[in-house]
């Protein structure tokens, strides 16, 4: 039996149970409806939240708009501190790529005046 100062090994945990512990949700029924929904992915596949992970296996979840991809380093199944949950996981999520942001004329507001013209063409790469 484990004691409290030494938790038994697993080599298998809940995927709900393991995102809760790598605090990418805050708790467990959050973890559950996003794997119901089909917000996350067990290895490019849709999985439900009592699928077993293992180490290497690869997680995919929408967070905020954002596409997060981890593969798996160590197990745990109870909530620490971030310092500890930072080794549940390396981090494969992609750089974003910071778009420009492009302001929008409304219709019918007329011509660009002489200053928006140049203004336009700078953030088009025609002028420097």
């Amino acid at each position: 039996m484990p004691t409290p100062e030494k938790p038994a090994t697993t080599e298998k945990v809940r995927l709900d149970r393991w995102l809760v512990a790598a605090r990418l949700y805050k708790t467990r029924n959050v973890a559950q409806e996003h794997c119901t929904g089909g917000l996350v992915k067990l290895n490019g596949e849709r999985a439900d939240a009592g699928k077993m992970v293992k180490v290497g296996d690869q997680v995919e979840a929408m967070r905020a708009d954002r596409r997060l991809i981890w593969k798996i380093a160590a197990l745990e199944v109870r909530r620490g501190p971030a310092s500890a949950a930072v080794g549940l996981y390396e981090d494969l999520t992609p750089p974003e790529v910071v778009v420009p942001k492009v302001e929008v004329r409304d219709r019918g507001v007329g011509r660009p005046t002489k200053r928006e013209g140049r203004e336009i063409r700078r953030l088009k790469g025609d002028i420097e």
